[in-house]
């Protein structure tokens, strides 16, 4: 009698710390659209930077090095021309899709990991672990990881690429998507399925491969390199900082992509030339060197280069981005 009452207050023990995990997994979660949410303005202004799109014009100005550059507006200076613009509101165009998508890929790939056996599990400590054994871990977690993360994307892409069109709207003030719904009826009606999921292939590889590389990097230096916590904490963030600088030029290919083929100015020229695929999109961006832009956001400026034409009067200068 007593060996099963204390299996019973076992199980409701280990019934109520899933349930307090399940509730704080949430609060961080909310915690982080919060965030999100707040400083989705910058994320915005982002956007427009990723697009090609410069409402402001270049100042003159010097690199560190004393060389003639043209300065552009920092991510704040861009922000407020939005706001100026469209008001404080307007800088929250785009906000109710992302935070959607947010919570359906949070609450379905969750689910899908569970289905394939891939549960969260509570992590030991690797000084307690043998080799085989931290191995062991690391390869779970990684499995975990890329079905999250590729779930999380493909169910989320749809409002993924309606908040990057809401936002894509103020370079030609148009109103084809003011609303979740309406934004899903023109995107059916003009492109059909694939409408909803334009650039969503660069937008995988950038996350796993980032994933990837990032988690096997950690694990190789902790386990060969360093030794001491502090140490081992910093290296996690600095080594995803790395790979995710690395693998930008993605995170630029995707924006463009799934704003591509849409019926918006910011999709035609001389904003943005006609893609028929990612591949296309790369190929340019990567011909006018402007794979990186947006990836600065503090300090955004444009290289100045005389003329190669001869002639008797001024040359004027030649602008090439590299922001």
């Amino acid at each position: 009698m007593d060996e099963q009452w204390n299996n019973t207050n076992i199980g409701l023990y280990t019934r109520n710390e899933d349930s307090n995990s399940d509730v704080n997994e949430w609060i961080r979660f909310g915690m982080r659209l919060g965030i999100s949410a707040a400083l989705h303005p910058f994320e915005y202004s982002k956007t427009l930077i990723q697009i090609g799109y410069e409402p402001i014009a270049a100042r003159p100005g010097k690199s560190l090095w004393g060389r003639p550059i043209m300065l552009l507006p920092n991510i704040f200076q861009y922000a407020g021309h939005i706001k100026k613009i469209d008001g404080f509101y307007g800088c929250y165009r785009g906000l109710a899709p992302k935070l959607a998508g947010s919570i359906l890929s949070m609450a379905l790939s969750e689910r899908v990991a569970e289905k394939l056996g891939l549960a969260p599990k509570k992590e030991k400590d690797e000084s307690e672990l043998d080799e085989e054994e931290i191995y062991a871990q690391f390869k779970y977690n990684l499995k975990r990881d890329i079905v999250v993360t590729v779930t999380g994307i493909v169910v989320s892409h749809p409002f993924h690429v309606i908040s990057l069109r809401m936002m894509a709207q103020f370079v030609g003030r148009e109103t084809l998507y003011n609303s979740i719904f309406g934004s899903i009826a023109e995107i059916w009606k003009t492109e059909g399925v694939l409408g909803f999921f334009a650039g969503l292939i660069p937008k995988l590889l950038c996350d796993v491969a980032c994933l990837v590389l990032s988690s096997s990097t950690v694990y190789m230096l902790n386990k060969y390199v360093i030794k001491d916590k502090v140490g081992r904490q910093y290296n996690a963030g600095f080594t995803q900082f790395a790979f995710t600088s690395l693998l930008y030029p993605l995170q630029v290919v995707s924006t463009c992509s799934a704003i591509s083929g849409s019926r918006l100015m910011a999709a035609r020229p001389p904003i943005m030339p006609h893609y028929g695929s990612w591949v296309g999109c790369w190929n340019d961006l990567q011909a006018r060197r402007e794979l990186k832009r947006g990836s600065s956001l503090f300090w955004r400026s444009q290289a100045v280069q005389p003329s190669i034409v001869p002639t008797s009067f001024a040359p004027l200068p030649k602008l090439s981005r590299y922001q």
